[in-house]
């Protein structure tokens, strides 16, 4: 009897003739997840088993492949000899000592000699025998013991499956680079791009001395954070100090924040470009601050050349984002006190719906390709 963990796919099924190049990424992306745990990763009949480990890596290796994008769901299980005295100890094993349940069988075999209501007939009525405060609910049982009889002799016995990330493997889907904060909305951003199988880079724009340095650390762990559902990321961190400095001096202050953003965009834009990212990715929800409405984007957009920028959390309000931010392990860190560049000279009443002729009249005073040459003279890449 060995203890081995199931791992099922999600949308790759769904591939046709494409499918063998996405169940390849997965596998590279599950061997990264378990770097440094002892273990043997091998193809099932449309699911994988890890077998080889010590037993008390168990939950860590379930823990560490629940973040990994493109599994549907995994399940720890007992691998006995397809021999009914064998299945039934290792249901024994899994079983509750009381409770209502049901015997699942799933027979792969054909050859095996009972069939797959026979095996939980057997089984469930052997484990009734021996455990008096046992019950037996088909309709809606307390636990279930699953009992999978597989071609190659072999038959799997669990009791539990554990969700997983669902979505496609990482790096199915090109890259791209996210803009992301200290705050709880660009890391939700970047978890839901990565879901759909984009490898994600990031980059963070600072204002030190008038941000101090917990504001980077914030913004590091939570780039941790999303790395560990994406295989690890890229972390580039640039200064925008001097470019707030200008603005503040020779601008409309209500315009800092819309001018700010252009100048963002376009760095993140020439950052993407020597990473060989594809897009852009923010964390913007419509309307949520006065930056985001319709003509805030539209201003933003406007000056990035070539690449599509990408907003999964437009339609979403505060609420749902928090959410999010609690299930990926993101909250604890985004709620913690930090200075954002955005909020360096921030002027009491930031102009809400910006003109194209208003934006261009005001950034005209500025020397646009200096300061943004002078912010990637600051660049600064961390390998997470």
């Amino acid at each position: 009897m060995e203890k081995v963990v199931i791992v099922r796919y999600s949308e790759l099924h769904l591939k046709g003739k494409n499918r063998g190049y996405f169940e390849r990424v997965l596998i590279i992306n599950m061997e990264k997840a378990l770097k440094g745990l002892k273990h043997e990763l091998k193809r099932q009949s449309g699911r994988y088993l890890i077998e080889g480990f010590d037993e008390f890596d168990a939950d860590e290796i379930v823990s560490r492949l629940k973040k990994v994008f493109g599994v549907h769901s995994l399940s720890v299980a007992l691998k006995v000899k397809s021999d009914m005295n064998a299945i039934y100890q290792a249901a024994a094993d899994v079983c509750f000592e009381s409770g209502s349940f049901k015997v699942e069988t799933h027979r792969a075999d054909k050859t095996f000699p009972l069939n797959s209501l026979q095996i939980s007939a057997e089984i469930g009525g052997r484990l009734l025998s021996k455990r008096k405060n046992l019950s037996v609910d088909v309709h809606n049982p307390q636990f279930i013991v699953n009992i999978d009889v597989r071609e190659n002799g072999t038959t799997l016995v669990f009791n539990e499956f554990f969700k997983g990330a669902g979505g496609m493997p990482v790096g199915t889907s090109g890259k791209g680079l996210l803009l992301i904060s200290g705050g709880i909305d660009s890391p939700v951003a970047g978890h839901m791009i990565a879901k759909r199988g984009m490898q994600i880079n990031c980059i963070h724009f600072h204002s030190y001395p008038y941000t101090n340095m917990q504001a980077r650390d914030n913004v590091i762990d939570l780039a941790k954070v999303l790395s560990s559902y994406t295989c690890g990321t890229k972390l580039h961190i640039v200064s925008v100090t001097h470019i707030q400095e200008e603005i503040h001096k020779k601008c409309n202050g209500e315009y800092m924040v819309t001018l700010l953003r252009r100048f963002m965009m376009r760095i993140a834009e020439r950052v993407a470009n020597k990473c060989g990212a594809q897009c852009l990715i923010t964390g913007e929800s419509l309307g949520q601050v006065a930056s985001q409405t319709v003509e805030g984007i539209t201003s933003s957009n406007s000056v990035v050349k070539k690449l599509p920028v990408l907003r999964p959390l437009c339609g979403f309000d505060k609420d749902e984002i928090i959410e999010r931010s609690r299930d990926i392990g993101a909250y604890d860190i985004s709620i913690q006190p930090y200075e954002d560049c955005c909020t360096v000279f921030l002027p009491k009443h930031p102009v809400i719906k910006p003109s194209m002729a208003s934006i261009l009249e005001e950034e005209s005073k500025l020397e646009v390709d200096r300061l943004i040459e002078e912010a990637l003279s600051t660049l600064e890449v961390i390998t997470l």
